[in-house]
């Protein structure tokens, strides 16, 4: 997909929707004791789109419906899952009751929009479910009272690849969903699960967070530490996403751990650490390199690097200290709490630490 102009790049669903088309077709089907093939639902924002019911099985006070996911061109590890509703009528004033099957999980820590222990189905699809069925029913003039059971096949193995496990989401994905439309390539959805990846830290009362760019670097700075993974933040290239939320929702201790070239922009005052929308300022390495070996030719050698491991490997670690400590500079000032403490932990390819520089900060703002 590289290179392709994303106005031309196509719009999908989310799971909650998905699970709405499902229940709907579950419910028309089992009211009029017909064959579903499409159904037409109204989503959060407006657009009314059609889905092709894929399965369709009915029982005397039952129907099971399932609708394929189609996420578009957005990267989802929930693409073409099939989503299953299965609704079940309930004796009268029971209302609606919407349940976990398989492949959905469970929340089991504090902190996520959805209470331990029940199902991760968040609350605008719990909405979008309720009220279609409520109009389904109304428009057949019976009581609303229909068990609903969500089910993902393969919805454990798929949870494995997303943020779930480390949430506290145990046993399958979760159903998910503001708008009802996954956007290609959208940056949202990732900033969403590092918000929520906050909010179980302060849920849970930790003191110190860890936010990766990578697999590797989290790996060795949650290695370094031993802490668990609830409070891994696996914030990519948002930091920018990371800091805001954070500095509304801070913990006392926050360490940022990266490759140097990523780092290298954040030293710079980058907060989005994307290739295709920050740039390695060599120029910068080339000045910081001399001046902390205050050698002019290293520095020089540094600005011509073609690769940020490349001006690693030239300016050695003491360039690699002297980015982690403005990196922190960056990242304290941007905080502007003097109750967090911030440390920046920068490794090289080979998944060795080249340097390591924090800020203590104390209450009266000497540090």
């Amino acid at each position: 997909m590289r290179g392709k102009d994303k106005s031309s790049l196509r719009s999908g669903f989310t799971t909650g929707a998905c699970a709405t088309a499902a229940a709907a077709a579950a419910c028309q089907s089992l009211l009029t004791g017909q064959t579903v093939e499409h159904i037409r639902i109204c989503l959060p924002n407006g657009q009314t789109p059609i889905f092709a019911i894929e399965e369709q099985e009915r029982g005397c006070d039952w129907c099971r419906a399932a609708v394929r996911k189609d996420a578009g061109d957005d990267p989802d590890v929930t693409h073409h899952a099939l989503i299953i509703v299965t609704l079940r009528r309930l004796s009268d004033r029971m209302g609606i009751v919407i349940k976990a099957g398989e492949g959905v999980g469970t929340v089991r820590r504090e902190g996520l929009p959805v209470a331990v222990g029940q199902p991760a189905i968040n609350p605008v699809p719990r909405r979008m479910m309720t009220e279609v069925l409520e109009g389904l029913a109304a428009e057949h003039g019976v009581p609303a009272n229909f068990e609903v059971v969500i089910s993902v096949p393969g919805g454990a193995k798929l949870a494995k690849k997303t943020w779930n496990p480390r949430l506290g989401i145990e046993g399958g994905i979760s159903i998910l969903g503001t708008t009802g439309i996954v956007k290609p390539y959208s940056c949202a959805a990732w900033i969403t699960s590092i918000h929520r990846g906050i909010d179980v830290a302060n849920a849970g009362g930790a003191d110190h967070v860890i936010a990766s760019t990578g697999s590797q670097s989290e790996k060795a700075a949650q290695r370094f530490y031993g802490l668990p993974d609830w409070v891994m933040l696996d914030m990519g290239d948002f930091v920018g996403g990371l800091l805001k939320y954070y500095r509304r929702h801070p913990r006392p201790f926050l360490t940022i751990a990266g490759g140097f070239g990523k780092l290298s922009k954040l030293a710079e005052g980058a907060m989005d650490l994307h290739s295709a929308r920050s740039a390695v300022d060599f120029a910068a390495l080339g000045r910081i390199a001399a001046t902390v070996s205050g050698d002019q030719e290293k520095g020089h050698k540094v600005a011509e690097a073609n690769t940020a491991m490349q001006a690693l490997d030239i300016g050695g670690k003491e360039l690699a200290h002297a980015v982690a400590m403005k990196a922190v500079k960056v990242v304290s000032e941007f905080l502007n709490d003097d109750n967090v403490s911030v440390e920046v932990m920068i490794f090289d390819r080979s998944g060795e630490m080249a340097a390591r520089f924090s800020h203590v900060k104390f209450p009266d703002g000497h540090g």
